[in-house]
């Protein structure tokens, strides 16, 4: 049902998309798709009938009916993810049917065709270079990051490649990193906004578990329950090849991949930020890091 704050035009616009769309998903399902007999040249409705939709969907013939019609009624969401289910939406398409039906939608999924955007996203940070930007998953783990992520941020082999716990564990990060106590309660609120969208999600539950097992002050600081967005951080980085870096961390999404957040590390107009990044980066600068660039 729609909200009491929903004005009346608002809902007839709603549920005349709501009619269009699953006109328009039941009319590209076919009946074999279905695993119905197709009738042969006496069909004449391109697709499936809305009378087989409410049968395979376990649902009344008339309450289909007046849900494609855009009628006003009650809907569950076992209901639409059984609709859902015959008409073959896509994950985004399963959300756009619970936003027009004027339910919460569920949690974002990626698409098999998607899945494969790795080296798309390899691409994208690489091309930031000389700039540090790293991939993460839902949960935080770095998923890959480019070459002056490594020289910069320590981003290495041989840590948890957790970036919650590495933040709270990690000696070189947190030896490199100016003013950590000031951006602690916001890399933590941010994580538990993260969270948040997955309230029933075990493998949230096993990363709090784990960063609480290894830092008291993560502990005392998760148990404050703040909660932020992810956005923007101001990073201060005392570098021992160049000293002072200044920059501004965004995290990204890409709609297509709900599971992965980008990190760029943009170069703010002090300290020569800018500058010394590209040196760090360049044959000379390489040669004087700490540790070895990821490969």
């Amino acid at each position: 049902m729609a909200t009491a704050l929903e004005s009346t035009s608002a809902k007839q616009h709603r549920l005349g998309e709501l009619r269009e769309f699953l006109m328009s998903r039941r009319a590209r399902v076919s009946p074999a798709e279905a695993g119905l007999p197709d009738g042969g040249a006496r069909r004449r409705t391109p697709g499936l009938r809305r009378e087989e939709v409410a049968v395979l969907a376990g649902v009344g013939v008339s309450w289909y009916q007046w849900l494609e019609q855009g009628r006003d009624i009650t809907v569950s969401p076992h209901v639409l993810d059984s609709v859902a289910r015959v008409l073959r939406l896509s994950p985004v398409e399963r959300r756009h049917l619970y936003v027009l039906a004027a339910l919460n939608p569920p949690a974002p999924e990626t698409a098999p065709e998607d899945r494969d955007m790795c080296d798309g996203l390899r691409r994208l940070i690489d091309a930031w270079m000389p700039f540090p930007a790293h991939i993460m998953d839902q949960y935080w783990n770095a998923v890959m990051y480019n070459d002056a992520a490594a020289v910069v941020l320590g981003m290495r082999p041989g840590i948890t490649q957790n970036c919650l716990i590495d933040f709270f564990t990690d000696p070189l990060y947190r030896g490199r990193l100016t003013h950590w106590e000031e951006i602690a309660p916001r890399v933590v609120a941010q994580f538990r906004s993260a969270c948040s969208e997955c309230p029933d999600d075990e493998g949230f539950r096993a990363v709090v578990e784990e960063a609480k097992g290894l830092s008291p002050e993560f502990t005392e600081l998760w148990e404050r329950r703040d909660i932020l967005p992810g956005g923007q951080n101001r990073k201060e980085v005392e570098h021992p090849l160049v000293g002072t870096l200044v920059v501004e961390a965004t995290q990204l999404r890409v709609p297509a991949r709900p599971d992965l957040v980008i990190v760029l590390h943009a170069p703010l107009p002090e300290a020569d930020t800018a500058e010394k990044l590209e040196w760090l980066v360049s044959p000379e600068g390489r040669r004087g890091a700490m540790y070895p660039v990821a490969g």
